[in-house]
Formats: structure tokens, C-alpha cells, sequence
């Protein structure tokens, strides 16, 4: 997604009930932290450090823990769920469904309610697309491929790179300082 598609993405998010400060929480976990639907789904209420705005994400695809730093807005719209939203249970996991027993939330439907937050924004676009935007931003933020592929939690550099594409921007400017 280019800027102002993330822009208008969290421009078109609405808080009033408890499945928006959910799916509100969701994306920005998708996007700021390029989480997959099957790492928010999986998330525990212990996995959040409050205080250090740290997560820690025990269960991944490679079984590799990794603990990332939360943004402020991030953590706002955790807490916003959690005060508002998330229904009382002894459940430990983050995101629970809205409809009694108030289960964890499964990862197809955690990309389904991003999903269909991002169409309402008028995009046409999965849960996936805030991962590869979060791997683009680094990218262009000047993070190294080998920082993405930590962030990203992969194994081999190979799988960080199809989340990588050219960005035209940049090479506009590498070859424009070249010129001159």
C-alpha cells in the first residue's frame, strides 16, 4: 500500500462498538507491526509489556520467539480494545470472539475483519498487503534486508525478499544523485 492508502485505511477505521475497537486493533498490529493473521490470533494478554510497550511473540511460524517495540497508536488501540471492547473471560488470548463463550479468535477471521476493513477504505486488498506495506516502509525507512527478515520473523532472506519490491521513489533518487 502507498502512503495514502495506509493514510486512508486508518482515516475509514470507526471505534463505536466493540467489533471496530477490535478489527481497529487488529490492523494496526497488521500494519505496524507486520504481524500475520495467525500471530494476532495467537497473541496472549501476557505477551503485551505494558509499560515497556514491548510484545513478544512466542508463537510463530518458525518457533523463533521475538520481542518488537509496540508504537504508541498501537498500543493506544490495544488498550482501547481491551477497556472497551474485549469481552470479560478468563481466556488469556488478546482477541476474543464478540458472541458468547467468548473464544480466541481464529486466524481466518482475523484477516476476514481486516479484510473487510480495508475494503471499506476502498481498497481492494488482503491482510497480507499491511505485512508486505510494513516490509516495504522499513525498506524505504533504510532498514537492511537482513533487519526485515528479523522483523519479519523468517528463517531464510529468501522468503523476506518477495515482501520486497522496487521502489521507484528511491530509485528515482539513487539516479538523480548520481547525475548530479
Amino acid at each position: 500500500l502507498r502512503p495514502h492508502e495506509v493514510k486512508q485505511l486508518f482515516e475509514s477505521l470507526s471505534v463505536g462498538c466493540p467489533k471496530e475497537l477490535r478489527t481497529y486493533a487488529m490492523v494496526h498490529l497488521a500494519y505496524s507491526l507486520g504481524l500475520r493473521p495467525v500471530e494476532i490470533s495467537s497473541l496472549q494478554l501476557d505477551d503485551i509489556a505494558f509499560g515497556k510497550a514491548k510484545l513478544t511473540l512466542k508463537r510463530r511460524k518458525n518457533d523463533t520467539p521475538l520481542e518488537l517495540p509496540i508504537p504508541e497508536q498501537t498500543l493506544k488501540a490495544i488498550v482501547a480494545y481491551m477497556v472497551g471492547g474485549r469481552p470479560q473471560s478468563s481466556s488469556q488470548h488478546l482477541f476474543l470472539t464478540l458472541c458468547a463463550p467468548h473464544g480466541p479468535m481464529v486466524p481466518g477471521l482475523v484477516g476476514r475483519y481486516i479484510q473487510e476493513a480495508m475494503h471499506t477504505a476502498g481498497l481492494n486488498a488482503s491482510a497480507y498487503w499491511l505485512r508486505h506495506s510494513y516490509a516495504q516502509h522499513l525498506l524505504s525507512a533504510g532498514a537492511s534486508i537482513y533487519e526485515i527478515k528479523e522483523m519479519l520473523g523468517h528463517d531464510h532472506i529468501e522468503s523476506s525478499r518477495k515482501y520486497l519490491h522496487i521502489h521507484t521513489d528511491l530509485m528515482r533518487e539513487v539516479i538523480v544523485d548520481e547525475l548530479l
